[in-house]
């Protein structure tokens, strides 16, 4: 696995790599650190500006101490990948190549290379039969079930680790670590992909970025909860864990400085939070994902139609939205605060849907300001403190202008 790192909109590559708030990884089981777009995941994906990363566990077999001077090195070389069966086709070639040195410089090693040759031949044909039948499919399955604990390979959804490069460079290893302990990385999802052809760094990382971003919001519901130097990378599979049966994607969380450790969990989901929590944490993820669909354009009257159509979404996800706070019963200190909130939002709903009714630019603009200064963050604070929930907004939404394009308004 290598390590990617992240992209995206704080973005994180090269696979299974980490990457980082925007660097990337390159393969022999990566890991892209693409911090999310709240996201790819290997920049912060360890994805792809295309960060060092994780190699499978024991995918590469050492190649033997250096040889005497009147001993040809290739051949060595070839002896050893011969007898570990590791890349035959290279072994073969090893082979061959020490055989014509030893003519030509008169080193000693024939016997190696011809042993080398002979057993990276077979192994190569050993190859063919196990990739054409399926073998290779469960030899790779065995390897995973007997992985070590510290394997990259037995790392899992919900587990923090440490590596000794940490979302940086190559590494064998990933210890497993209690997530209130300093960790480098935290794993928030791990994606399969379906059997076939390779299909390649760029593809894998690609993927990562985009779906491990994705899903980010599924293990930290509270986006607020999640730090901003937080980024997001990813342990793809490469070209050679590939062969074995290798499918799939690990999605992780990890300091934009990839070298700088988080501690405690940043899991906010039904595992961790109060049926209240996820409850007010789901209405707000309707408005959320309305507001994500603004037009990049801005408002025009040629693209008028564009934003009255995104207008009415926006109202249509408050009505949603308020709908769930007036449905729920809340708690005895929240429900003062709660129903203070879903009234904000109420009479934001009445300028959005002025706003999508808009014939013309000006009266757009109108009801939109007045619309987007009833979603301010601050105003769903009360509520927020009264569920136990973190109570200050992410920078880029502290940070966020109005204008023609939206954004994600969680409150």
């Amino acid at each position: 696995m290598s390590i990617p790192p992240p992209s995206g909109p704080q973005h994180p590559q090269d696979p299974q790599g980490l990457q980082g708030p925007y660097p990337a990884a390159q393969p022999q089981h990566h890991t892209q650190p693409q911090p999310q777009p709240q996201g790819a995941y290997p920049p912060p994906q360890l994805p792809h500006a295309a960060a060092p990363g994780f190699a499978p566990y024991g995918l590469y077999g050492p190649y033997g101490p250096r040889p005497p001077a009147a001993v040809n090195g290739v051949a060595i070389a070839s002896l050893v990948l011969g007898v570990l069966c590791f890349l035959p086709a290279v072994g073969l070639v090893l082979g061959l190549i020490a055989l014509r040195q030893i003519r030509r410089r008169g080193e000693r090693g024939r016997g190696m290379a011809v042993a080398g040759s002979v057993l990276s031949s077979v192994g190569l044909a050993l190859w063919v039969v196990s990739l054409s039948t399926g073998v290779a499919a469960d030899v790779w399955q065995g390897f995973k079930d007997g992985a070590r604990a510290d394997s990259v390979l037995a790392l899992r959804k919900g587990d923090c680790f440490n590596s000794p490069g940490g979302l940086e460079g190559w590494a064998t290893e990933a210890t497993t670590v209690p997530c209130a302990r300093a960790h480098d990385g935290e794993v928030f999802a791990v994606l399969t992909r379906p059997d076939g052809a390779y299909p390649g760094d760029d593809r894998l990382t690609d993927l990562a970025d985009e779906r491990c971003y994705a899903l980010q919001d599924a293990y930290v519901m509270d986006s607020w909860a999640l730090p901003d130097d937080v980024a997001v990378y990813y342990l793809v599979p490469s070209r050679q864990s590939w062969r074995y049966g290798d499918r799939e994607i690990t999605c992780v969380f990890g300091h934009q400085d990839a070298k700088t450790r988080l501690t405690g969990s940043l899991r906010r989901d039904e595992s961790t939070l109060d049926p209240h929590q996820v409850t007010y944490l789901e209405a707000a993820q309707v408005l959320n994902t309305a507001m994500e669909k603004a037009p990049v354009a801005e408002p025009s009257d040629e693209e008028l139609a564009d934003h009255t159509e995104w207008a009415r979404e926006v109202a249509d996800a408050l009505a949603e939205q308020t709908g769930m706070l007036r449905a729920h019963r809340w708690p005895g200190d929240a429900r003062r605060p709660v129903a203070e909130l879903a009234g904000e939002l109420e009479k934001a709903e009445e300028e959005w849907t002025a706003a999508a009714e808009a014939t013309d630019l000006d009266t757009y603009y109108d009801h939109y300001d007045k619309g987007w200064d009833l979603l301010d963050a601050r105003k769903s604070v009360t509520a927020r403190k009264a569920l136990g929930l973190a109570t200050t907004p992410p920078e880029a939404e502290r940070d966020a202008e109005r204008g023609g394009g939206g954004g994600a308004i969680e409150v």
